[in-house]
Parts: C-alpha cells; structure tokens; sequence
C-alpha cells in the first residue's frame, strides 16, 4: 500500500475515520503520562501527528514540537490548529534515512502498525534515534492479546444465545483472514486492512533490541462498544486494549 497517498485521501474525513484513542480512553491515562514527562525547556517530537489530536496535550506540555507526518493533506489540516510553538515536517517514519535534531520527548500513536514488519522495525529505531541520550518515548500500538481476548468473548457471546462455535457466521472471524506466517506475526486485518499488531513480550525484546529500556507498559483501556455493535451487558473487565510503552534512550 502506498501510504502517503492512503493517507492523503483520508485527511479530508479523518476525524470520522480514524479511531480517537484520546476521546476512548477508558481511564484517561494519556494525560497523566503527558504531565509526568512536560517540561517547558523541552523539545518533543509527535511521529505521525496526524491532523493534530495530540497538540493540545503536547503543545502546552513543551517548548516546542516537532510534528511530523507522512500526509502534507493531514499535516495541512494540523496547521489550522491554534498554537504557535509548533513545528511541521513532511517525512516518512520508516525511511531508514530519516534525520531529526534529536528532542528530549518522543510520542506516537497508533502508527507502528504495518504489515510490513521490517518497516516497524525502523520506525522504532527511528524514533530512538531522534532523542538525546536520557530521552523519553510515549508509543501507543495495537495489541494482539485484546484481539484474542475479544474474540473469545464473542465466542462467549454467541454460546450464551445458544450458537455453537460451529455456526458462528464465517465473517465475525474476518479480522484471522492472514495466511499462518503473518498472524503468527500478528497481522490482522481491520476493516480489510492488514495491521500488526503486538504482543507485550514482543515489545519489551523490540525495544531492548532498538537502544531502549522499558520503564512502562499499559493497557489504555476502551468501551466494548469499541469492538462489537450490541455488546453484551454482562461484557466487563478486562475491556479491550492498545498497548502504552513508556520507555528511555540508554545507547
């Protein structure tokens, strides 16, 4: 898929399209790891900022921002935004020649995600290159465990109406339609799109591989109505969840 051009047609309807990790957050935990990390003498870079969603925690939070984005429609959109301490660059995160004046923070959301898993790779190497040595990262990304989880609860779901698994209708199961190799590599496919996804094992060796050292992994929890239309009332916790990955520069 060409993703510059994927995301370009998408700008003009992107608040309807894209899913507001900010607006779902069950517990609101993005803000809280936004104010551990502000500091107002500090540069911080937003990788695929998108059409802005993060600016009005980070924009506050740091001297200034970079925000970067392989879109120029998304990135014109973002420049409509009201702040005055924000920086913008067209680029492509999974350019293995990509350079940035390293900045003390780093956040990305929901961007490390593509079926090709190599290019993951260099964004995460990417993203520790662009900070100075002590530097934080804040990455959000799709977690593998949530899709299984959520799958065993539609399993769940349909036995409660008296529906074996047997008879469960082919396509509730469309997000498993990857050959063997790729869902074992987590990808799966999201409104026909492949997407990769994480395991939280997996991230803690990626990271440790790319120069960084794990300090945090979370859940940011959403609604069940994030995954099924009618969800059933007794749906409760564990809901469905990205992963948050806090971590430091160490090489």
């Amino acid at each position: 898929m060409d993703q510059q051009k994927h995301w370009n047609t998408i700008a003009p309807t992107y608040e309807d399209e894209i899913f507001d990790v900010f607006k779902s957050d069950k517990r609101k935990i993005l803000p809280r790891y936004f104010k551990k990390h502000a500091n107002k003498k500090h540069r911080a870079i937003d990788f695929g900022s998108g059409v802005g969603k993060a600016f009005p925690y980070l924009a506050p939070a740091f001297k200034e921002v970079l925000a970067l984005d392989i879109s120029e429609e998304c990135l014109s959109t973002a420049k409509q935004r009201s702040y005055k301490n924000i920086i913008f660059k067209h680029a492509d995160l999974s350019n293995p020649r990509l350079k940035i004046a390293p900045a003390n923070f780093a956040f990305c959301c929901n961007v490390i995600m593509l079926p090709e898993v190599e290019k993951n790779v260099v964004m995460f190497r990417n993203i520790q290159k662009s900070l100075k040595r002590g530097g934080h990262a804040l990455m959000v990304v799709p977690s593998l465990e949530s899709v299984l989880h959520a799958s065993w609860q539609l399993i769940r779901m349909y036995k409660k109406e008296g529906i074996d698994l047997k008879n469960i209708p082919a396509h509730e199961f469309d997000y498993f339609k990857a050959d063997k190799p790729d869902l074992v590599r987590g990808i799966i496919h999201i409104n026909d799109v492949p997407t990769k996804h994480y395991t939280q094992c997996e991230l803690q060796v990626l990271l440790r591989e790319v120069g960084f050292a794990v300090t945090a992994i979370e859940k940011i929890e959403y609604d069940w109505n994030t995954e099924f239309d009618t969800p059933a009332s007794w749906m409760k916790d564990p809901y469905p969840w990205d992963w948050l990955i806090e971590c430091r520069k160490i090489n």
